[in-house]
């Protein structure tokens, strides 16, 4: 429905703005080239199209004064959303860019990072979740999603092919940076998956959409973690991507040294890894002093 919505806003401005429609197929080529998702197109499209259909022209034409009075807005209006300003300056950056106006970019804002740890489930309420499962297909994509610390999108993309119960391995393909990757499958896990495809025999992916053929849906795989969190009475504020989240941390916790675990997890940099080191219990080592062991007996 979200991504309806988008649609129905860039063809409105194709339909009313000058010059708009060609802006936005430049846009779409180097969003295609760039190996950027569809999502970002949608993100960017919108709101270059509401920029666009509030002055009736492209945002090229607009001066400085245009458009920090637009971004201002944004900020102070009635229903200010930080979602929302954060994709217009990285729309409008992005454009300004292929059309090489850097004296533009320069000028935008700069957007502070939200430095906020993520919420972690401890090991016995991600059991009690996992108890608390209604439907077999719930538990098991749920345990799948924290047992191999995946996204949502890439649990949704996993095909049958992809589960290789004899070497225990899962075959993640193209995910977020546009790299596979293999990461382990656990024997539990490869049983109840097992146990899940005897009694759902899905087709083509390993959790079927509503047709045949299709894969689950992120409304259907967000309502499964809604419902089960309300079953297991846990109160935290979780989402699926806590499941990630929990992963990571608990992968810390257990030993699992932190570049192993970016590489599991598919992160780029180690950068966006050194976050779970802020939120893991890690054993503290003894304190001392090196002055003390400088002058040590040998």
């Amino acid at each position: 429905m979200e991504k309806l919505k988008k649609s129905r806003i860039i063809d409105q401005a194709k339909g009313e703005v000058k010059d708009f429609k060609a802006i936005y197929e430049r846009l779409e080529q180097k969003v295609a080239l760039g190996g950027l998702s569809h999502s970002t197109l949608l993100n960017y499209g919108r709101c270059i199209a509401k920029i666009s259909l509030h002055f009736k022209c492209i945002p090229t034409q607009l001066d400085e004064e245009q458009i920090n009075g637009y971004l201002q807005h944004l900020l102070m209006g009635k229903h200010p959303s930080r979602s929302y300003f954060k994709h217009t300056v990285y729309g409008l950056r992005f454009l300004f860019r292929i059309y090489d106006l850097e004296d533009r970019i320069i000028k935008l804002p700069s957007l502070k990072r939200e430095h906020k740890l993520p919420v972690v489930l401890s090991p016995k309420e991600c059991k009690r979740l996992f108890a608390a499962g209604r439907i077999l297909k719930h538990r098991v994509l749920l345990s799948l999603i924290y047992s191999a610390g995946l996204r949502s999108k890439e649990l949704r993309n996993l095909r049958l092919p992809d589960v290789d119960f004899d070497r225990l391995m899962i075959h993640i393909r193209q995910t977020k940076y546009n790299k596979d990757r293999y990461v382990p499958l656990s024997p539990l896990i490869a049983r109840g998956l097992r146990k899940y495809l005897a009694a759902y025999h899905p087709k083509t992916y390993l959790f079927n959409g509503k047709t045949i053929g299709s894969k689950l849906s992120a409304r259907a795989v967000q309502w499964a973690m809604r419902e089960t969190l309300k079953r297991s009475g846990i109160n935290k504020q979780a989402t699926v991507h806590t499941l990630r989240h929990s992963y990571a941390t608990h992968s810390l916790e257990w030993g699992m040294d932190i570049d192993t675990l970016r590489k599991l997890l598919g992160h780029a940099h180690l950068s966006t890894t050194l976050i779970y080191l802020h939120v893991a219990r890690l054993k503290a080592s003894e304190c001392f002093s090196p002055f003390d062991r400088l002058y040590a007996k040998d």
